[in-house]
């Protein structure tokens, strides 16, 4: 009798693909109690026995955390109670019918193989997986599949490598869940009921959420919003030589740069003029290259698709996903940006010389021999992005992203750019100007790599002790122009700077903050809102910059030390909990300054206002009685 072994995977279509290839097409599929999660068997060689799989999977996350029933009404309890509360991990909603599908798998079963993602969340997943398994079978064997690409060689690997469950990765996501879960309430609920009431007419049904990665996220909008705000134009002034020439016009630029009193640049242009005679004092020649990009990690992979495809990084992460769960590219969550020596580059890029549109690069790639850049990140875990095997069966964004995929892969593997940079210097009445000009050697890798731009800007053949008089010699004015407003790909960066959230979690909280209407995005850029602006200048007027990245960047650290084992689960969460009751508590003591804020610019409502700026009563009706 053959023995019998569940299989769960994290999404439907993964265990699709996970099944055909372990059984090479030979399976059998039958309907689960979620119609949107099928069951699929096989037979297949794993274990050292021949073993019948049952493979099926879960949606994501099968369990929510929540509190007890008694605290999730709203005015069940005071806010600051819900960093005491108790809470609990539930199945809901659709969920149910999966977790029923594998109570009834498991009990025919005697060995559980795990295969969600191979992230914090897919650990977290996984353990949730077995909680419900062992509550029916509490001996079951237990195994985890590791993998970051849904290839056979990758899953064949995986099989003969079984590992553990990680409980580290695990615990440092309950953490967080909670501390995402106690944070969140409390302040939501506060803030919510109390500016719902203040404000009525404008406020009356928005939710006005508090998360502690959404609003370091709104944080970093407000910042460049004010710094514009607060910006302060100036006239300045330069002189501008250009010459013309049978290629074109040259614009000399002036090594000054720019001088901020008009006068003074008036002066040195008159001069200028008086003297007009140019001598070249310099001619230097210099090999020039443009490096070809990193291998692809997550937040590059965001970035890059926000500014050059025009996707956004939550529908971008989507779309990578189901490339990833079809087998078209690897694990698109990682942070890693150097590949192993392991891997076989070669065979990858034999796969896309199928292409009519990057074959012929990806040909005489193969025959030079990849020689990809190496980057300084790893997460030990998983490769950087890349495609695994080739299609041309794609459509519309799935196909953008996957040919971004590729052609990024391709060029990391391929060569810089090179060139030759010409620098000609020259003088005007003792004033220096400069010229710098490119000639194209061999483009490599910006062959395959259109979004990526590098220009040939030729110029005649200066030599040094030469003079010429230039055609114009102007003083050209302008004003200086503050900061744009910042795009996603800016925001992302800032956050991974920062340390808010993590790849799995930037495009969410970026959502949040929209959703809520705390910003709005306009040209592609995100300009705060209204209610926005007015919780950052309320919070940062109690003086706890709840707004900047201080708070959850030290949470975040915590998380870490917690998957490394040089910190305990209990002791970071306590420790978490104790640092934002505190910061709730003074907040709640001084609400009125963020009715104050909030009053700037719901300005409809200023007289009722400050009829209502009781304070103390609204304080004791939320928090005190």
């Amino acid at each position: 009798m053959h023995r019998r072994i569940l299989n769960v995977a994290e999404k439907n279509d993964a265990a699709k693909s996970l099944s055909r290839i372990m059984s090479r097409g030979n399976l059998t599929k039958k309907e689960g109690l979620s119609k949107y999660n099928k069951i699929f068997e096989f037979d297949f060689n794993i274990l050292n026995s021949s073993c019948r799989m049952v493979m099926t999977s879960v949606s994501g996350h099968l369990l929510s955390m929540d509190f007890l029933s008694n605290f999730q009404k709203w005015n069940s309890c005071l806010p600051v109670e819900l960093f005491e509360a108790q809470v609990q991990k539930f199945c809901t909603g659709t969920n149910i019918p999966i977790k029923k599908t594998l109570e009834r798998e498991i009990r025919n079963c005697n060995t559980l193989i795990i295969w969600t993602d191979g992230d914090r969340e897919g650990e977290n997943i996984g353990h949730e997986i077995i909680s419900v398994c062992k509550a029916v079978k509490p001996r079951i064997e237990i195994h985890r599949a590791r993998f970051s690409e849904i290839t056979y060689r990758s899953i064949m690997r995986a099989c003969e490598n079984l590992t553990r469950p990680d409980n580290l990765q695990s615990d440092a996501v309950d953490v967080r869940q909670e501390l995402d879960l106690r944070i969140g309430a409390a302040f939501t609920r506060f803030q919510t009921l109390r500016l719902q009431r203040i404000f009525a007419a404008h406020l009356k049904d928005q939710l006005i959420s508090y998360g502690s990665c959404q609003f370091p996220t709104l944080g970093f909008v407000v910042s460049r919003f004010k710094e514009i705000d607060a910006f302060i134009s100036e006239d300045f002034y330069k002189i501008k030589v250009t010459l013309d020439t049978e290629d074109g016009v040259i614009d000399f630029n002036w090594k000054r740069v720019r001088l901020f009193y008009r006068h003074a640049c008036e002066v040195i242009h008159q001069i200028c003029l008086e003297n007009p005679l140019a001598t070249v004092t310099s001619v230097v020649s210099k090999p020039k290259s443009k490096w070809r990009p990193l291998p692809l990690d997550t937040v590059e992979f965001e970035k890059l698709v926000s500014r050059k495809l025009k996707i956004g990084a939550k529908e971008a992460m989507k779309i990578a996903e189901k490339l990833y769960n079809r087998g078209f590219i690897s694990y698109p969550r990682t942070e890693t940006n150097q590949f192993p020596s392991s891997m076989n580059l070669r065979q990858l890029i034999e796969y896309q010389t199928e292409s009519s549109e990057w074959g012929d690069f990806a040909k005489s790639l193969v025959e030079r021999g990849p020689t990809p850049r190496w980057g300084k990140k790893t997460d030990n875990a998983h490769p950087p992005i890349h495609p695994t095997k080739f299609t041309n069966t794609l459509q519309g964004n799935e196909k953008r992203i996957y040919e971004l995929v590729v052609r990024h892969f391709l060029a990391c593997c391929s060569q810089d750019a090179e060139g030759s940079e010409t620098i000609v210097e020259i003088t005007i009445a003792r004033e220096l100007f400069a010229v710098q000009g490119l000639i194209i050697i061999a483009k490599n890798y910006l062959e395959v790599y259109p979004y990526d731009r590098w220009s040939d800007k030729p110029l005649p053949a200066f030599v040094e002790g030469q003079q010429f008089q230039p055609t114009n010699i102007s003083m050209v004015e302008g004003r200086t122009e503050p900061p744009p407003l910042l795009t996603e790909s800016n925001l992302i960066d800032l956050m991974d700077k920062n340390g808010i959230g993590t790849d799995a979690t930037h495009a969410e909280h970026i959502e949040t903050i929209k959703a809520r209407k705390y910003v709005a995005v306009q040209n592609g850029r995100f300009v705060p809102g209204e209610l926005g602006i007015g919780l950052v200048e309320g919070y940062d007027s109690m003086g706890f910059e709840m707004s900047k990245p201080k708070l959850r960047a030290e949470l975040e650290a915590g998380l870490k030390r917690i998957c490394e084992g040089t910190r305990n689960k209990t002791e970071v969460l306590q420790e978490q909990i104790t640092k934002y009751k505190e910061v709730f508590v003074k907040a709640a003591a001084e609400a009125t300054k963020l009715d104050v804020a909030l009053s700037k610019y719901l300005i409809n409502e200023s007289d009722q206002i400050m009829d209502n700026f009781q304070g103390k009563t609204i304080y004791s009706k939320f928090v005190n009685s």
